[in-house]
């Protein structure tokens, strides 16, 4: 649940601050879609490595 935190508050940062304000919203959504799977995907390895 943190990581999709952090990712909605990076979203929300860059939307305001950064070079994403410069991209159109579907390609911003699709950046933020890639990076919460890469996410997901680690937490699973992660917690898989630790159970064995």
């Amino acid at each position: 649940m943190t990581m999709i935190a952090l990712v909605a508050a990076l979203l929300l940062l860059g939307i305001l601050l950064g070079a994403v304000a410069q991209l159109p919203l579907s390609a911003t959504f699709v950046a933020c879609a890639v990076i919460g799977v890469w996410l997901l995907v680690f937490a699973v390895r992660e917690r898989r490595a630790r159970q064995h």
